[in-house]
């Protein structure tokens, strides 16, 4: 049997069970459930039938292997969902997708463009004339008792025709096959970039069934919103400047946001890389203060600005509204969109669509009744057992499980801040959990576009499957082609953008960031070279301290301690801590944690090869944990080696921009202090051959043993090692190699003059090193090199000194955001 036959034939409606009393979907469970993919009668639904001969072809053994490479690209790739109070979790894709043939995504595509054609005339009214609240056609009280209703942009200096440029709408299908709107997402739609990496990702596990399936293409739909952004600007600019506004790293969309960014190739920006001068919003870069036209904005609005919004925030931009409202600045979506995602709208946009747009609402929302209005509290108390009742603004989430008396007595204290919503069976469709296909409920996000004068929907979208409470994961949709010669998208061309080349800037933030990614990367690899070093040494001599190669592994461990402090005195676990553990600071885990973290915020400006070389990072952790054996060690902190290195040949391949320049000054000052470190090893004598065998394992943990023996074709010397390392211009791991790379690199910056703190010191440092006498240093004192601990004390503490005066000039923003006074809400207030 094949997995959609077995699917079919154990297939029993309903099979889910019930959603809990805070969720829209589960019904009551004798109630059947419409299947995605097998109808009544046990055939396959009309889009599946065009995939039969590839779709019923495929066995258990193929969907686990399709399972297993899913999560490989995902992991790769580095897609991350972060759950509020969560760590960042890997994004979930099921390998059977949501297929629609044409026919019945018509019907959902002319009610989408619709309900966004709707939503938008409903917004610009709300934030101009407010006919809906003077007729009362929408309640005053719905509208004013939102908290997402922002009163500073109801005015008409602030008024935009066209508020709503994207939006994205939450569909269930019921039990005989309707769809129903179960919200609006207006505030600041996220999913777009999830649905693209879903369908990279299927297209690749799954080709013959994607190839066979002709369905649309969402490239030209990324056009399409590219073209949207720059033709929202204000005025006839040839070349506007559109950025991505992101509340930063913490945010559970991240990947999302940078994904979006990446695609459109606009700047991934925060608030705090952003300025308002004389009503105008600016980008802060190293050059300049540089105009923003376009905001695509992921803040919520009550977060975007401090100044006349949210006085704690410090995600937003003071003076932001103020621009809006002058013209200056193009927020999408609007900094009121939010209002719309009220739940208490969903009773009165029948009404309002006759009145603004002069027809029917075509796509029906889930039934809701708001408590603001007598009939509906009447139904709301009447059917407290069979509906959701929750806050219109998702302001107060005690509810959820509350018994009826007290959701009673809770909404009538304030009966216009809650809705009931009637619960009803969601579809099922088939979601591979374990080694079998068993039935999930399943809902759509579905995206919608303002492209030129009209609203056009993503022929796709984001479906997501659970059960009961329980998110199992994603779904891509599938959108077939009635016909074949149909473009993608529907879009035979897209408006003209722009043809001037733009001048990429990079915002302090960034290369601050960049900076990081070189000295965290650089940091990781010594770690792991010289663990890798060690643990040869510990593999042989564990047990035998008194041997020469015993004293050698306790030189080589005091290395390791002094970069990472000592937490297990077992060497060989101490090793596997250097290696998994990221709270110990200093270590390889430490480091590379910090590498991933700088990599995420920097991510709109970096490939996915990137997040392919974390992939063979987090394999080799995941090995090392379950692994007991020695050998491991060495094993997963040579694959982790490999994959930073690997890092480094992607990070070859960008652009040379002062991010990437800053990337190299950030490496090379972090290995002049490392080679400092590995240095510190051969500052005392201890022997003839532990000398011998520290300067070895020195060598090898500089990766310089090989070009030492071409150059001294003796035995190993401290006298040599020395000129190896730290007078070598020719040697890429030696400390004046590194000072004059980091010297260019640093000249590459714009606020680089020739004469900046930065390059002075940097200049003294490298005449110093120059002058430096290197037989001087391998002289001993007793049993010490005390010439040697002087030069590479000063020589650590310069570029200390260095670094900072590098942060101070290239990296400083003026001062943190101020966090102004909290005006307390007429509910907070009240007694």
């Amino acid at each position: 049997m094949t997995v959609l036959r077995d699917y079919a034939a154990g297939l029993t409606q309903p099979t889910l069970s019930q959603g809990s009393a805070d969720h829209l979907g589960g019904g009551n469970e004798a109630t059947p459930r419409y299947d995605e993919v097998v109808g009544p009668d046990g055939s396959l639904r009309a889009p599946w039938k065009r995939l039969a001969e590839i779709a019923t072809q495929i066995s258990p053994e193929d969907m686990h292997r399709v399972t297993e490479e899913i999560a490989r690209f995902l992991e790769d790739d580095g897609v991350t969902y972060s759950r509020p109070g969560e760590r960042p979790s890997r994004w979930r894709l099921d390998p059977v997708p949501l297929v629609l043939d044409a026919a019945s995504w018509q019907v959902l595509e002319v009610g989408l463009a619709q309900r966004a054609e709707l939503l938008n005339a409903v917004l610009a009214d709300l934030y101009g004339d407010q006919n809906l609240l003077s007729s009362g056609i929408v309640p005053p009280a719905v509208v004013l008792g939102h908290r997402d209703f922002n009163r500073v942009m109801a005015r008409a200096s602030a008024n935009d025709p066209r508020p709503l440029v994207l939006s994205a709408t939450d569909l269930g299908r019921d039990q005989d096959g309707t769809w129903k709107v179960l919200g609006d997402r207006t505030q600041a739609p996220s999913g777009l970039g999830y649905a693209l990496e879903n369908r990279r990702v299927l297209s690749r596990v799954m080709p013959e069934l994607y190839r066979e399936a002709d369905l649309h293409r969402m490239a030209p739909y990324f056009w399409a919103l590219r073209s949207a952004l720059l033709q929202s600007a204000s005025g006839d600019l040839p070349d506007p400047r559109v950025v991505v506004m992101s509340p930063g790293l913490h945010s559970e969309t991240y990947y999302d946001q940078a994904s979006i960014a990446t695609n459109l190739g606009f700047p991934l920006v925060q608030g705090s890389d952003l300025t308002v001068r004389d009503g105008w919003v600016l980008m802060k870069t190293p050059q300049r203060l540089e105009r923003v036209d376009v905001i695509l904005r992921r803040v919520d609005a009550a977060w975007s600005d401090p100044l006349e919004l949210r006085g704690d925030s410090q995600l937003g931009v003071a003076g932001l509204a103020e621009a809006v409202r002058r013209g200056r600045v193009r927020v999408v979506n609007g900094l009121g969109a939010g209002v719309l995602e009220n739940p208490g709208l969903l009773p009165f946009l029948p009404a309002a669509c006759e009145h603004l747009l002069g027809e029917p609402l075509r796509l029906q929302s889930v039934p809701t009744w708001w408590c603001g209005d007598p009939d509906g509290l009447d139904h709301v108390l009447d059917h407290l057992d069979e509906l959701v009742v929750r806050t219109i603004d998702g302001s107060d989430l005690t509810l959820a499980g509350a018994s009826p008396e007290r959701i009673r007595l809770t909404v009538l204290a304030r009966p216009h801040a809650f809705v009931g919503q009637q619960p009803f069976a969601l579809s099922q469709s088939p979601t591979w959990r374990g080694r079998t296909a068993r039935p999930a409920e399943m809902t759509l996000r579905t995206f919608t576009l303002r492209y030129g004068s009209a609203y056009r929907p993503l022929l796709g979208g984001l479906a997501n499957v659970r059960d009961g409470d329980k998110s199992l994961g994603s779904k891509d949709v599938w959108i077939l082609k009635g016909d074949t010669a149909q473009p993608d998208q529907g879009l035979t061309d897209v408006m003209p953008m722009t043809s001037v080349r733009s001048l990429p800037a990079t915002v302090p933030r960034v290369l601050d960031d960049m900076f990081w990614l070189g000295r965290y990367a650089e940091r990781a690899e010594d770690m792991l070279r010289l663990v890798l070093t060690t643990h040869v040494l510990v593999a042989d001599y564990r047990s035998r301290r008194s041997t020469s190669g015993g004293v050698s592994l306790d030189v080589l461990m005091s290395g390791v301690h002094r970069l990472a402090g000592r937490v297990h005195e077992d060497d060989e676990e101490d090793l596997r801590s250097i290696l998994l553990d990221t709270d110990r600071v200093g270590s390889a885990a430490h480091s590379l944690e910090g590498l991933r973290d700088v990599l995420t915020e920097v991510r709109d400006q970096l490939s996915l090869d990137v997040w392919r070389a974390f992939g063979s990072v987090d394999r080799a952790t995941v090995v090392l944990q379950g692994s007991p054996h020695s050998h491991q060690i060495a094993e997963s902190a040579g694959r982790m080696l490999t994959a930073v290195l690997a890092l480094q040949g992607v990070t070859a391949s960008m652009i040379r921009d002062a991010g990437w320049h800053m990337g190299g000054v950030g490496r090379y000052l972090e290995r002049g202090v490392q080679v400092c470190h590995l240095l510190r090893l051969i500052t005392e004598r201890r022997g003839l051959d532990v000398d011998r065998e520290v300067l070895a394992a020195v060598l090898t943990a500089a990766e310089s043993s090989v070009t030492h023996r071409r150059r001294y074709r003796d035995y190993v010397r401290p006298a040599g090692v020395l000129d190896l390392l730290l007078m070598d211009e020719e040697n890429p791991r030696s400390l004046l190699f590194s000072l004059h790379r980091m010297q260019e690199h640093l000249a590459a910056q714009p606020a680089s003059t020739g004469s900046t703190r930065p390059e002075r010191l940097l200049a003294d440092l490298i005449a110093e090193v120059s002058e430096t006498d290197v037989s001087a240093l391998g002289a001993i004192g007793g049993v010490a090199r005390p010439h040697l601990v002087m030069f590479l004390d000063s020589v650590t503490g310069q570029l200390e000194r260095i670094g900072d005066a590098i942060r101070d000039l290239h990296f400083a923003t003026g001062p943190k955001p101020r966090v102004f006074g909290v005006m307390p809400t007429l509910a907070e207030a009240a007694p």
